[in-house]
């Protein structure tokens, strides 16, 4: 990821709060002066796959400003450039007649920018539509904000990387397939919304969550009472608006009536199985227990299928001819690198840097989450240890040196080292599946370095 000096010394804008000016009939929206930028470019060969290099913010609009250059640090009107030669060439080049077994798998950051660009794009459409009627636009503008202001763009990613598994002729998928993987980040931003009233977040990312950025507009004209009931119900309203409008990019992305159907399908078995998720880990939070395989069954539906999964069968669906077994063998591979996918992800929710995880260290442990970690650690501890771990986990008042209790605990159990053996343990059962599955070797090699990111990721 490409920052200059300039862009990482000034603070960020809060996505709430982005200004906005017309040129006649169309929205002009001034970027950002302090964003971070992905570097752009086609991957060359041996250039490995890095699908967790997080993206914040769409810097391809610099260009309508370049009045305006002397305000934008360098790093971002160069990304800007490079984005618009990106369109350039996105617009203009057409299949290479190489073997399919030689094509390169789709560039990530190429297809961040793609996804961004339609997000972008649709949210700004949908501002000017509510303005035109009299609606409150600032309901979609906010929208954009959050969707914009971060994220890894997982999904869209992988969407991209199993429509190439499934017809591997091209690296650059095509608008609708692009349009279906940017409907994935829509749903995302439902779901983040919702997750974070849930668990009564304070921040996303390093910001403010979508209720607290809402209810700070409010604050001064309604008391702080008022103003968080507006935030909470203001930020269902705006996830909700997230669900309908992913499922209307989708239907709207020009995808052939039989690529539909079969799109269909994988979104509806996601959908309800991320919901079945939520409400295993919901029902858990608060009360810990020593029960290692609740835990992990949490870890499948609410991350595994609904992050890694799902996404790779949504790209193979939009492909008119997958191979036979791609299915079951993209399966077979997501499973194992979707658990381990959160099980780093609870390690760094305890052991993580806030400055670059974009959350406390004490959040988990706060709200006493019901993670493998932590039944492991139940399960092991001595009679007296596993008292001190009850009388800390799930306390909103835990502050750092309880913090450090519950850690000595995890490390004194070997809960720690097990969870570390248990990433690795998928990440080769992951690399087994990839070795015995029909994927072209510039695809296997893909899936094996996102194995390898997932599991070693600080992010």
């Amino acid at each position: 990821m490409s920052t200059g000096p300039d862009s990482v010394a000034r603070e960020r804008p809060a996505f709430g709060h982005l200004p906005v000016r017309r040129r006649g009939s169309v929205i002009r929206r001034p970027v950002p002066t302090n964003l971070n930028a992905c570097d752009v470019g086609p991957r060359g060969v041996g250039v490995p796959f890095n699908a967790f290099t997080p993206c914040s913010w769409n810097a391809g609009t610099v260009g309508a400003w370049s009045g305006r250059h002397r305000h934008i640090p360098r790093s971002v009107r160069r990304a800007g450039a490079e984005r618009e030669a990106l369109r350039e060439r996105r617009s203009t080049v057409t299949a290479s007649p190489v073997s399919p077994l030689r094509t390169p798998t789709p560039d990530p950051a190429s297809v961040r920018h793609a996804v961004e660009d339609i997000l972008d794009d649709f949210l700004a459409t949908k501002a000017r539509a509510a303005d035109d009627a009299g609606l409150p636009g600032e309901i979609a503008e906010v929208l954009r904000g959050f969707v914009l202001s971060g994220g890894k763009r997982l999904r869209p990613v992988l969407c991209a990387l199993g429509w190439h598994a499934a017809d591997a002729h091209t690296d650059t998928p095509p608008p609708p397939v692009l349009k279906a993987a940017a409907s994935l980040e829509l749903f995302h931003a439902f779901a983040l919304v919702h997750d974070d009233l849930i668990d009564r977040s304070d921040t996303r990312r390093g910001r403010p969550t979508m209720h607290r950025t809402l209810a700070a507009r409010h604050r001064l004209a309604r008391g702080p009472a008022e103003a968080e009931r507006l935030g909470t119900d203001t930020a269902i309203l705006v996830g909700d608006l997230a669900l309908a409008w992913s499922d209307e990019l989708l239907h709207t992305a020009g995808l052939a009536p039989a690529r539909l159907d079969a799109a269909l399908a994988v979104v509806d078995r996601m959908r309800t199985e991320v919901m079945y998720g939520q409400y295993l880990d919901v029902a858990a939070t608060g009360t810990p227990t020593d029960d290692v395989e609740a835990a992990l069954r949490v870890a499948r539906y609410k991350t595994a299928r609904y992050t890694i999964e799902r996404p790779l069968h949504l790209g193979a669906a939009l492909a008119p001819a997958p191979p036979p077994g791609l299915t079951e063998a993209l399966t077979a591979y997501a499973l194992p690198v979707g658990e381990a996918f959160q099980l780093r992800d609870d390690l760094l929710g305890v052991y993580g840097t806030p400055d670059l995880t974009g959350k406390s260290a004490l959040e988990d442990l706060r709200e006493g989450k019901a993670t493998v970690l932590v039944a492991l650690a139940l399960r092991r501890a001595t009679p007296r240890s596993r008292a001190v771990l009850r009388s800390l986990l799930a306390d909103p008042d835990l502050n750092e040196d309880g913090a450090a209790t519950v850690r000595a605990v995890f490390d004194l159990t070997g809960a720690h080292r097990t969870v570390e053996d248990m990433i690795d343990t998928r990440r080769r059962d992951a690399v087994r599946a990839v070795e015995s599955g029909p994927f072209t070797p510039p695809v296997a090699a893909t899936l094996r370095d996102l194995a390898e990111q997932a599991t070693r990721r600080d992010i």
